[in-house]
């Protein structure tokens, strides 16, 4: 499907499903080369250059997968395959950046495990919560009790104004 992009020509939807955001490279090509002015073709070139590197490694690292009968490709058949292509270079900066992603994994399911980490007991914890909503239900039904009196004796005020001018009629007739 085609769609007009903001220079008026026509893109490819499915085309920019498959590249990386445009906004995210430009960021990394300031943090690399701030002081530099770069062209939006070759900004376009260096998308296209990294949206066909990831497809690559992904592909020879899904046949990697493929080969040991595995169903997940894992960050080892992505460093396989990185070698396999002869970007072994890259292997170092890639298992970093690895370690760093496991690192901030097992910090966010020790975040996680804070709730156990209080030491209160779950039942300790539910009949709590339970309490809470017995008590929030309780205040609301005193609200809606409250309001309930205020509308009956407003619209008893209402009645005893309307009745008053027909007793005042009345009046006038005896």
């Amino acid at each position: 499907m085609s769609i007009p992009n903001s220079s008026g020509s026509l893109t490819n939807t499915e085309d920019d499903e498959l590249t990386l955001p445009r906004a995210s490279i430009n960021k990394m090509i300031k943090e690399l080369v701030p002081s530099v002015r770069i062209a939006n073709e070759a900004r376009e070139l260096i998308l296209n250059c990294c949206t066909e590197f990831i497809h690559l490694l992904s592909s020879e690292a899904n046949e990697i997968c493929n080969q040991l009968n595995k169903k997940t490709i894992n960050a080892e058949h992505v460093l396989m395959a990185l070698e396999k292509l002869g970007f072994s270079d890259y292997q170092a900066e890639a298992e970093a950046v690895l370690k760093d992603c496991k690192a901030v994994a097992a910090k966010r399911r020790r975040q996680s495990t804070r709730l156990e980490n209080l030491g209160i007991p779950e039942e300790e914890l539910l009949r709590q919560q339970q309490e809470l909503f017995a008590k929030a239900r309780q205040e609301q039904a005193i609200a809606e009790q409250q309001q309930w009196e205020q509308i009956q004796a407003a619209a008893s005020a209402q009645q005893v104004q309307s009745v008053l001018p027909l007793n005042e009629d009345l009046d006038d007739y005896s």
